[in-house]
């Protein structure tokens, strides 16, 4: 029997590699995620709720397409991602926009830097969501909006985590949109809005009576809008 130990198993540069991997094909078909897919109601969501000219971090940007319709909504956007490939992609889509590389867990800028922060479905990649989640709310501005998506348990990037049932170490965390929501309220944030994203097949027929959490367990995403309201010792 092979055993596993994740105290070897470095995470950070794990993600970095696997991200790079998956850089051209991420780029092939985040268009079609936030035009019409999974992603093509974060944009007006978050914009509601960001003044005119807002200094927005997109964290975990990906090839940049979120960050750039951000950008034409009026809003002064700026993009970073823990993959090199991602930048390189993003800065040849977007070159009036600035991308850098970054992690979530270390993001490098300064305290209190942004009016709005988003960050979608990169929580559930990172080793400590807590960590990643006090960086967020450091570079948010007081009162600034926080958009988060968690993927849900019927989302099919989960499956990465599938090797820990035989105890192999990954980038998968599994934390699950209820966890997020709880974290959130211990670090001191204030919910605001969110909405479900479903796969296609399911129609609001099947969870319109459901509490929250249950819809959560139905859903492909949950996408949170939270205020940063003081901190977490106050």
């Amino acid at each position: 029997m092979v055993v596993y130990s994740m105290s070897s198993f470095d995470w950070g540069m794990k993600s970095k590699k696997e991200w790079d991997s998956r850089a051209a094909f991420w780029n092939s078909k985040s268009q079609g995620m936030w035009e019409t897919g999974s992603r093509k109601d974060i944009i007006p969501f978050i914009h509601q709720y960001l003044e005119a000219g807002s200094n927005v971090l997109d964290v975990g940007c990906g090839d940049g397409y979120g960050t750039a319709k951000l950008h034409k909504l009026g809003h002064d956007v700026m993009g970073i991602d823990i993959s090199d490939e991602m930048i390189t992609n993003a800065k040849a889509n977007a070159e009036n926009i600035s991308f850098s590389t970054g992690d979530v867990c270390a993001i490098p800028m300064e305290e209190s830097s942004f009016d709005g922060v988003m960050c979608i479905n990169v929580l559930e990649w990172v080793e400590i969501p807590e960590q990643a989640l006090r960086e967020l709310k450091r570079v948010l501005k007081p009162n600034g909006v926080l958009c988060v998506g968690i993927l849900g348990p019927t989302a099919g990037p989960r499956a990465s985590g599938f090797p820990k049932v035989y105890g192999k170490p990954t980038i998968c965390n599994h934390m699950m949109p209820w966890e997020f929501f709880k974290l959130s309220r211990e670090l001191g944030f204030e919910p605001v809005d969110e909405f479900g994203v479903y796969k296609e097949g399911v129609t609001e027929r099947n969870y319109q009576d459901l509490s929250i959490v249950l819809k959560q367990a139905l859903s492909f995403m949950w996408v949170f809008l939270l205020r940063k309201v003081g901190d977490e010792d106050e």
